[in-house]
């Protein structure tokens, strides 16, 4: 019979013998709950450069020997790693906590580390013992050997004082070696030279992707290009546009957002308000792509050429304002793709080529593509060439036109292929669809997506999405961007709301989310509808506008005042840190975002009912505040400048959407006020 070799077990040894260990799934420490981490690590989390990447994992073992356990992390190009501490942040439950910098536009990676601290398991022993009356000279030979052992794995300036430590301990009485055992200068070498021979690995590495931080914070200006200059039944030009930019850019706005500005199709063009038949001089929708003056990779000659294109986007970096394009992969039928890759297309059994529908809805100006077949590699690469093209150009942002309707895993590799190119480009998934479409799309790339936020108009509505948004394991992967209205989408709220609709839906949107947007005529509060439905009438999408930009009733002063405000206050370039807080009245949402150093809270009351005045008692977080009952505070009302001195986290508002639909309230940095000083 053959005799199993079975290792010498150590204190703190970990190991199994091994024909018993390959029958096993767990292991000696157990790592487990290591977040945060997205179906299984399948995908994953996103934050932006200047983050700490938060690292939390359950870590236990039998007994109590103590633990010591590292989060190890590494930019995915590099093969070395780092590591930070983690730390036992709930002994009941074993959780332990720790976190890395973020410094890099990239992708990290991610993994914990933990084995049995020999050295300090022997120091609590050894304490309580100390601590009874035993003797423990027995034990002082197991330290001594803990100690030599680490000095033959040290280096340097430690490997000396170790062996220093050595010497003295030989030489000295029980209770010296006790002290010297014990005190934190030998701890602390001792840590930093650990056995790890034995450590135990989580069994899997999580990846975060790293944006920039415009993924994150932003404020967008839908431009539809042509509507921007000044001759009726013309279209405008790139150089039209350049002109609005200090206007735009005053109001306080981040990023210009150009609908397609490719030549558009002429068969099955649509004429005036979504007509069939457009008649001569009708400009068509522009997402009716290509014609025989070029497709996805060319200008509309009415707007200008590629080079004043160009000129457009140097003239808007130099105002401190970037562009981003529509992707919308769809074609006219008379793109010169159909021409040159039929099989591209899908053609229906009476020979002529399928056009897009959504029923009742019918598109007869855009035909789709197929993303299936033996030319799928040759499509996608075609499609991954227009996007790499107009970065060339100088964009790094674009919109892409209805993503859920084309492949998950097209969208996967393409913003793969797109980042590992340029990791600074950002993509915005407009996916009004199913809430688990929307949600894929985020987690396999899609920096930021629009929302249902458009449809959330009552008080518990908007507090329970939020919350979704901000508070569950949405906020790892999904940066919702909060478009007021769309193109297609003029709501039913802003239709008759009139301008305190208008003001109330831009507060909310800017400061709920931390980057959001408006489409051109908002800010003159524009929104006369199709009777019956969500779109505009006389829309911009069929015909030639042009627009008084400074028209009687516009709240351009509103919005300017607002995005300072975003500007102004750190708090506001977060999203996870939004809060909702008491307050009586069913019309008054009030809520909060905090730096994490509070000093700087911003709070929010606001009127959701654009036609009636309301009030409410609303009760402050003190204790969130770092403040308790009874404490002195200074309050700036933002958007009139007034400043109070409260004693009480209750407070009453009276909010007329006429006059004063919302308050917006700044608290620094608390310090004690003597109200009875003269100087307040």
């Amino acid at each position: 019979m053959t005799t199993l070799a079975t290792p010498t077990i150590c204190h703190g040894d970990t190991r199994i013998v091994a024909p018993i260990a390959a029958r096993l799934q767990s292991r000696p420490i157990v790592i487990q709950d290591v977040g945060p981490q997205l179906d299984c690590g399948r995908y994953p989390v996103k934050r932006e450069v200047g983050d700490e990447m938060e690292v939390g994992a359950t870590i236990f073992r039998e007994g109590h020997d103590k633990l010591t356990a590292v989060a190890l992390y590494r930019e995915k190009s590099a093969s070395a790693w780092r590591e930070v501490p983690l730390e036992l942040v709930n002994a009941g439950l074993d959780r332990w906590r720790g976190a890395f910098p973020l410094d890099v536009n990239t992708t990290y990676v991610f993994t914990v580390e933990a084995w049995t601290d020999v050295y300090a398991s022997w120091c609590s022993e050894l304490e309580k013992k100390v601590a009874d009356g035993q003797q423990v000279a027995v034990e002082l030979q197991e330290g001594r050997a803990l100690l030599a052992d680490a000095a033959t794995r040290a280096t340097g300036e430690d490997k000396t004082r170790l062996n220093e430590i050595l010497t003295r301990f030989d030489a000295a009485t029980d209770p010296r070696r006790i002290e010297w055992a014990l005190d934190s200068t030998t701890r602390l070498l001792m840590a930093r030279w650990p056995d790890r021979a034995l450590a135990v690995r989580y069994d899997r590495e999580l990846e975060v992707v790293v944006d920039r931080i415009e993924a994150r914070y932003a404020a967008w200006y839908e431009m539809f290009h042509r509507s921007q200059g000044r001759v009726p039944g013309k279209s405008a030009t790139f150089a039209d546009c350049e002109e609005r930019l200090p206007e735009i850019r005053a109001m306080g706005f981040d990023v210009i957002y150009f609908v397609p500005i490719h030549p558009i199709g002429r068969i099955h063009r649509k004429g005036p308000d979504n007509t069939l038949v457009a008649k001569p001089g009708d400009p068509g929708s522009p997402y009716a792509i290509g014609s025989e003056e070029g497709g996805h990779k060319a200008v509309h000659p009415d707007l200008g050429t590629l080079d004043e294109f160009r000129r457009f986007v140097r003239a808007c970096h130099m105002q401190g304002m970037e562009v981003a394009l529509d992707f919308a992969i769809q074609c006219a039928p008379d793109h010169p793709w159909v021409k040159e890759h039929p099989e591209w297309f899908i053609f229906r059994p009476d020979g002529t080529i399928k056009y897009a529908e959504n029923p009742p809805k019918k598109y007869q100006d855009i035909v789709n593509l197929n993303f299936y077949g033996p030319h799928q590699e040759a499509l996608w690469n075609e499609l991954l060439s227009v996007v790499l093209f107009w970065v060339e150009q100088g964009v790094k942002i674009f919109r892409v036109d209805n993503p859920h309707t084309k492949p998950v895993p097209f969208w996967e590799w393409m913003i793969g292929e797109v980042r590992a190119r340029d990791p600074e480009v950002i993509f915005l998934a407009e996916a009004f669809t199913r809430p688990p479409v929307m949600k894929m799309l985020a987690k396999v790339g899609f920096q930021q997506s629009y929302t249902y936020f458009t449809w959330r108009n009552f008080k518990h509505e908007l507090i329970d999405y939020l919350t979704e948004l901000t508070q569950s394991d949405a906020k790892e992967f999904m940066r919702p961007n909060f478009f007021v209205n769309t193109p297609d989408i003029n709501p039913p709220y802003l239709q008759t709301g009139g301008r305190p609709a208008h003001q109330i839906r831009l507060v909310l949107a800017a400061t709920l989310s931390s980057v959001y947007g408006i489409y051109n005529g908002f800010e003159l509060c524009e929104a006369t509808p199709i009777p019956g439905k969500e779109e505009f009438l006389h829309s911009e999408k069929y015909e030639y506008k042009v627009w008084d930009w400074d028209r009687p009733g516009n709240i351009k002063d509103f919005i300017t005042k607002i995005n300072a405000i975003r500007r102004e206050n750190p708090a506001l370039h977060e999203l996870e840190n939004l809060r909702f807080y008491p307050s009586d009245d069913d019309n008054i949402l009030f809520y909060g975002k905090m730096s994490k150093d509070r000093a700087n809270m911003v709070f929010f009351a606001v009127n959701v009912d654009p036609f009636d005045p309301h009030v409410a008692e609303l009760k402050f977080p003190l204790e969130e505040m770092g403040m308790k009952a009874g404490d002195t505070f200074q309050v700036e009302e933002l958007l009139t400048g007034r400043r109070h001195l409260w004693r009480s986290g209750t407070q009453g508002v009276r909010l007329d959407p006429e006059v004063n639909p919302v308050e917006i309230y700044r608290i620094g940095a608390w310090e004690k006020v003597d109200y009875r000083n003269p100087c307040y």
